[in-house]
Formats: structure tokens, sequence, C-alpha cells
């Protein structure tokens, strides 16, 4: 497995190096994994994109100092604040069609039992009317969302990403900015559904969490238990 490091200088360059990375995994077969703190972003699903809402749900993201981008894999929107982790594992695939369960399945099993290790209570689910709400999601074992994973395909390859709320302040932070954006996109959201890693009993320090999961992605089956290879971001969209 091949592990990328690194952002890139805008949210848009950082965007096109994940999907550079997919590309490259569809093209030579080996998986890699990302993980890291994307550039202060609202990010909007393609559901989001077709609201009526959508330009007012944008202009309460910059408002707030967030910019607005949007993002290839479905669900609904996400903040990121700078300290907020972003994860993206791409996996090689001989079926596009098959696999889909099982890819959630592995990467759930994976982040909690990362964050576990972590010293994290978390559990699968998420409460009512929380951030990007879907099937696959990570909670405080009595209490906020943490973690929200969604999936990409494409032939030779999938991508199965998520984002995961670390530090306590951004609790607040990402329900600050979702109110308005959700309330503009006519979703139904609970502030106080945003929970942390940190509130969970896990570390605050987001650099520590990224090489946990690092490490845990290249150790399980995707990576196949072999040491992985660490490449910075700048290789992935060298021409």
């Amino acid at each position: 497995m091949r592990v990328v490091r690194g952002r890139a200088g805008t949210p848009d360059d950082d965007r096109e190096a994940t999907a550079a990375m997919l590309s490259a995994t569809a093209a030579d077969g080996i998986p890699r994994v990302r993980v890291r703190a994307p550039h202060r972003q609202v990010a909007f699903g393609r559901r989001d994109a077709r609201q009526e809402g959508f330009p007012t749900a944008r202009a309460a993201a910059l408002e707030r100092g967030y910019e607005p981008v949007e993002r290839s894999v479905g669900g609904r929107a996400v903040a990121y604040t700078g300290e907020t982790l972003a994860f993206a594992v791409a996996v090689p695939l001989a079926e596009m069609r098959e696999g889909l369960d099982e890819r959630y399945a592995t990467a759930t099993e994976t982040l909690l039992e990362t964050l576990r290790d972590l010293g994290a209570d978390v559990a699968r689910g998420e409460p009512a009317a929380s951030f990007c709400p879907g099937d696959h999601s990570v909670r405080v074992a009595d209490g906020g969302k943490v973690a929200g994973l969604a999936q990409r395909v494409q032939k030779d390859a999938a991508l199965v990403s998520g984002c995961l709320v670390v530090v306590a302040s951004d609790e607040p932070a990402v329900a600050e900015v979702l109110t308005p954006v959700y309330d503009a996109l006519g979703v139904t959201f609970d502030p106080e559904s945003v929970g942390s890693l940190a509130a969970a009993g896990g570390p605050s320090d987001p650099d520590r969490v990224a090489r946990a999961l690092e490490t845990a992605f290249a150790a399980g089956p995707w990576g196949g238990g072999t040491p992985a290879v660490v490449t910075g971001v700048d290789a992935l969209t060298e021409k």
C-alpha cells in the first residue's frame, strides 16, 4: 500500500490530488491511503448542488469563512475547520458492480478499531438530524456523530472516504456553519448532534490520529499487512 501525505495548496488542487490517487490505483492496482486535514471549507454533495437553496447555502458558508466546494462522492454537506480530518482509501477492483457493502464494512470496522485503540468510546450509527446523514457513521457511544463514510466507484478502482471530527472545539464550529447551510438546503440538522473524538475520550491531536489511521489501513486487508511506502501528495499530480 502507498501512504500519501501532504495537502495541496488550494481546495481544488487538494481534491484533484485525491482524484489522481484513485486514478493511479485504477492504473497500477496498488491500494493507496490518504489522511489529512483539508483546507477550511464546506464540501457539498451532488444532491446539495441540485437544491433550490444551494446558492444561499454557498453564501452562508462564505460569510463564515468557509470555501464552498463540490465533492464527487455522495452525501450531504460536511464542514472542515482546518483540524477536521478527511481520510480516503483507493482500492483496486476486478468488478465495479460488486463489493460495495464489504468495502463499507471493512472501512467502518477499521475506523472503529483504530479509534477504540486510541481510547475513544465510539459505536456504529449516528444521532437523529446529524450532519451528512447516512447508514455508515460512527458516533460517541452516548453522544454526537464523529465520522461519516461515503464511496465512489469507477472502472478498476473504488474510493472509500470519510470525515472525522477530532478536536472538541470543532463541535461548535461545525454546528455554527452547518446550521444556516442545512437550513438553506432544507435539510433537518440538530447542532447538538455534532460530536468529536476528544468527547469520546480519544486524543485531540489530528496528526496522531492521522498516523494511526494510515497504519491501520496499511495493516488491514487492503494493505495486506505489508510495510507501507510513504509518498508525497505532489507525486500524484506530477506531469
